[in-house]
């Protein structure tokens, strides 16, 4: 008889009757009554009475007895802790029981039983049970470890478990080094910077001999950790993945895939000359195709991974196309994702193939696949420039179908087509035309009012055709109404005369009868161009158009290669990092490809590298400032800017007005558009002191020669430092200064190669620092960066970019692209760059500021051992645009007041008084006044660093 007898008892007082059975003399009545319990447990009715009286029946040799009861010990043991100690005692005699199932089972149950009063008492039994002679037992002790830590970190640290686990992944069994790596990955997940699974040459190869005999999740667990190792170099890369490469043929899909998460890693670091790698893109393929032939749900995870692994490397599967091929009976998921993998595969040398497909599948059922479908027609034609003609007669194919949902696909790629190739395939206009009356879903009528509107010229009726659709225009949706007034606004400049009724009828209703503020905004902007200057609106509207891209939907490069580290996760499958979907952020670790020490080849095969893009040219050079802006505020740069971005003019840095009104009135040389509170015009404050031409302040100072201007000798300039460690830049490293030299300034650059591949592409580009300082002109590298090859580089700048004010204050964030990838560093400049050289203010004007300035705004610094008299300091600071403005000597120590202008007009007023100290050490004091305060601090370690070298 089955075990379902004990589910269906009808007694009355059933507690009671057990009770009398648990206690029974009889053996075989005890293991029946503990079954029914069981079976009580499992059906969710409440036998937690019954705790002393099943403990009771521990005491016995009968294994399966013995596992019942410690079934039902782990389910009440978080109920019933202080009855739970009773159990303690039997554990440890467990634990040295002579038979190892019944050791493990022991072992197994204590790691389940959360109760904190009783993991202490399971220290002693599991250290012996983590050095048993059984192999069974030390595997099962080395998970249970994981599970103590899990419950009482502290206490597994104290009681050194870690350093056990640690010694048993040299254990000769290959399950406890299995289970042993498992439960340091694990705990090594909850706690990121521990360095728990220190991993060295030595420790890899005795995980890879243990590979070869574990089952499979064993191999799973092991796969994941070398996956997670970074090798010292190419040689070693290899040897593991040759020691990998077998488990690609095992049956479990789990197991195949932490393989090729493995090989993906470690072919980053494999040069694309070598025999072996060539060998390895052919053995990749095989495992990949036969995940395909597994169930549904399995061949959607195998297509999703396939997905990042043929954007990383589409050579590997570049030959095998037609698996891709839908199924009649794949489910919509499935298909869904093979379609988007050909477009990713598609190529010149099978685009044929690829179309006669898609035009297949264009003419199915499924309404979904059948728009994917055509939409992939479209991408083929951006893809692959030798097929456009061929796609394009594809779709007026499909459109000569009339399947309403079919033409207004086509239209919409067909616009697309039109942005990719200019002048080519307008041919095809009339027939777009003749559909136009079936267009009724948002997308493909603002599609077609864009091709009506781009090709005005060529189209008899526009007019006509624009204003039929006018007649409904509040009932249309946003898109095709900013597309049709756009279009309509177009038209005009095209035919001027025939259209102003229809273009004034279109301005209106946008704008007087519209409540969405997006359309009046667009609407007014048309406007006033059109009524002001016709020729610049004719220049903005009419403007030609950026080529549209092949790849729009590829995965962003640093993601990707993030995604590539977790392969055979969720990671793989939502195309997103872990952190983005794990609540809690439970030791979430950002992980990445190792860098590749070898060939300087991007990632495209040359069959696949898009069409249209010449080898080695890159279309964009660095993420536009606002990605960039998030990316360098994602990095450990310093803390996150918070607060609103200030108005980029020259009153800049804060609610301070760092002109100060005053001080620029006095001066009379105010700029343009700060005086003025309308702000009218567009500030020319934003615009710098001319170079080398400085500002006079009256005749007085032709006479006076070193006024305004630095002496050509130039400001001090600090030694270089690296920047960029080529440990963090993929072996590209960076180091540098900044220069000040009549009047202009720029950071003088010294990149060093210290990868095994080539470097080309450089760019620069600089977050939004608190002066503006920006590049000047594009960062020239002439020649391509050999390995092991310096070059030296001077890179101008300006102070007109865009001002955001850093912590600190001379913090510059700057990202440096190269062939390889971008790269983020953050360095601090001397403020003493931005000195500028009509910084002397006369004696009048500085005693009245000086004056005009409140007490609570000066700041008193001290310079000590400084081996200077007091003319020496005088010439040395003025080199550096810091002017003596007048000298006295008050009982005996000589005092200088001195003035200094910073490039956004900020003035910094300064007394010194020089301290006679021993002859050959002088001590200064200090005295800084300003409107802004928060440059003092950065002015005096200017002083210092000037004075002191």
């Amino acid at each position: 008889m089955t075990d379902s007898k004990y589910f269906t008892t009808t007694k009355k007082g059933e507690i009671f009757e057990l009770k009398a059975e648990l206690n029974s003399d009889k053996k075989e009545k005890k293991k029946e009554a503990v079954k029914k319990v069981i079976a009580s447990m499992t059906v969710g009715k409440d036998v937690s009475a019954l705790f002393p009286d099943v403990v009771n029946c521990m005491q016995t040799d009968n294994l399966e007895l013995k596992k019942l009861v410690y079934l039902y010990l782990m389910n009440y043991a978080k109920s019933q802790p202080d009855m739970a100690i009773m159990a303690v005692n039997t554990f440890v005699k467990d634990c040295e029981d002579p038979n190892p199932l019944i050791r493990a089972l022991a072992v197994r149950t204590m790691g389940c039983i959360r109760v904190d009063k009783i993991t202490e008492y399971l220290c002693e039994p599991l250290r012996k049970c983590l050095k048993d002679e059984d192999p069974y037992v030390r595997k099962t002790a080395a998970v249970c470890v994981a599970k103590l830590h899990d419950i009482n970190a502290q206490l597994v640290e104290d009681q050194g478990f870690l350093d056990t686990l640690k010694d048993l992944i040299s254990d000769s069994n290959p399950m406890v080094v299995a289970n042993a790596v498992a439960a340091l990955s694990e705990i090594a997940e909850s706690h990121p910077s521990s360095n728990l699974l220190d991993l060295n040459p030595q420790s890899i190869n005795k995980l890879l001999t243990a590979l070869n005999e574990c089952t499979e999740w064993g191999q799973i667990f092991i796969l994941d950790c070398l996956a997670n190792y970074t090798p010292k170099d190419d040689r070693e890369a290899q040897s593991i993945c040759e020691r990998v490469t077998p488990r690609l043929s095992h049956a479990n899909s789990a197991v195949v895939l932490s393989a090729v998460k493995v090989l993906m890693k470690f072919m980053e670091m494999l040069s694309k000359d070598l025999d072996y790698y060539g060998t390895l893109l052919k053995k990749l393929a095989p495992p990949l195709v036969t995940l395909l032939s597994a169930e549904p749900e399995l061949q959607y995870v195998a297509l999703r991974n396939i997905n990042l692994i043929v954007q990383k490397r589409p050579e590997i599967l570049k030959h095998e196309m037609k698996v891709f091929f839908v199924k009649y009976n794949d489910p919509i998921y499935v298909k869904l994702e093979k379609l988007d993998i050909m477009i990713r595969l598609a190529s010149q040398a099978n685009i044929a193939q690829v179309l006669a497909e898609l035009k297949e599948y264009a003419t199915e059922v499924d309404v979904d696949f059948v728009r994917k479908a055509v939409r992939a027609i479209g991408r083929c034609a951006i893809k692959v420039e030798q097929s456009a003609e061929r796609c394009v007669s594809t779709l007026l194919d499909l459109i000569q179908t009339k399947v309403n949902y079919v033409v207004q696909e086509a239209i919409v790629v067909i616009k697309d087509i039109f942005r990719k190739y200019p002048n080519k395939y307008e041919s095809v206009i009339a027939t777009l035309c003749e559909n136009l009356d079936s267009l009724d879903e948002p997308e493909a009528r603002a599609a077609m009012i864009w091709i009506v509107g781009e090709y005005a010229e060529r189209i008899d009726n526009a007019d006509e055709l624009l204003e039929s659709f006018l007649e409904g225009f509040h009932d249309e949706s946003t898109q095709v109404q900013l597309q049709l007034l756009t279009a309509i606004v177009k038209l005009f400049l095209k035919k001027p005369t025939e259209t102003q009724e229809l273009v004034q009828q279109v301005l209106s209703l946008a704008t007087q009868d519209s409540d969405n503020p997006d359309l009046r905004d667009r609407g007014y902007i048309y406007w006033r161009l059109l009524s002001t200057d016709p020729v610049a609106a004719k220049e903005v509207v009419l403007a030609e158009k950026p080529l549209i891209s092949e790849e729009t939907d590829l995965i962003e490069p640093t993601l990707l290669d993030e995604l590539i580290c977790y392969i055979g996760t969720l990671a793989s499958v939502y195309h997103k990092p872990p952190s983005a979907f794990v609540e809690g952020g439970r030791g979430v670790v950002h992980k990445s490809l190792p860098p590749r020490t070898a060939s300087s080849e991007s990632t495209e095969s040359p069959e696949t590298a898009p069409a249209g893009a010449p080898a080695g040219e890159q279309p964009d050079v660095i993420p536009t400032q606002g990605d960039l802006l998030g990316d360098l505020l994602n990095l450990d740069l310093g803390p996150p800017v918070s607060g609103p971005p200030l108005v980029t003019s020259s009153v800049q840095m804060g609610a301070v007005d760092l002109l100060g009104g005053g001080l620029d009135s006095l001066m009379g040389d105010e700029p343009e558009g700060i005086g003025d509170p309308s702000f009218g015009a567009p500030p020319a404050a934003a615009v710098p002191v001319r170079l080398g031409a400085p500002i006079s302040s009256g005749l007085s100072d032709l006479f006076d020669l070193t006024s305004g201007v630095g002496t050509l000798s130039g400001s001090y300039v600090a030694p270089k430092a690296v920047w960029l460690p080529a440990m963090k830049a993929k072996g590209l490293e960076i180091s540098g200064t900044f220069t000040r030299q009549v009047g202009s300034i720029s950071m003088d650059l010294q990149l060093t190669n210290k990868a095994l591949q080539v470097m080309t592409d450089f760019a620069i580009q600089f977050n939004r620092n608190s002066f503006g300082l920006a590049p000047a002109a594009p960062l020239q590298v002439h020649a391509p960066l050999s390995p092991n090859q310096t070059v030296e580089i001077s890179l101008p700048l300006n102070t007109v970019g865009s001002v955001m004010k850093m912590e600190p204050l001379n913090n510059l964030q700057v990202a440096v692209k190269n062939n390889i990838d971008v790269f983020y560093f953050s360095t601090l400049y001397p403020l003493h760059i931005l000195f500028v050289e009509d910084g002397k203010m006369d004696r009048q004007m500085f005693l009245a500021t000086w004056k005009d300035i409140p007490n609570e705004n000066e700041a008193q610094f001290q310079i000590r051992d400084c081996a200077l008299n007091a003319e020496a300091v005088s010439t040395k600071l003025q080199s550096s645009n810091i002017f003596t403005i007048a000298k006295r000597n008050v009982e005996g120590q000589d005092m200088l007041y001195q003035s200094l202008k910073l490039t956004n007009g900020i003035w910094v007023l300064a007394e010194l008084r020089i301290q006679p100290g021993n002859p050959s050490f002088m001590d200064l004091e200090l005295s800084l006044k300003c409107r802004a305060p928060e440059v003092s601090q950065h002015v005096y370690q200017a002083y210092e660093t000037i004075l002191k070298n």
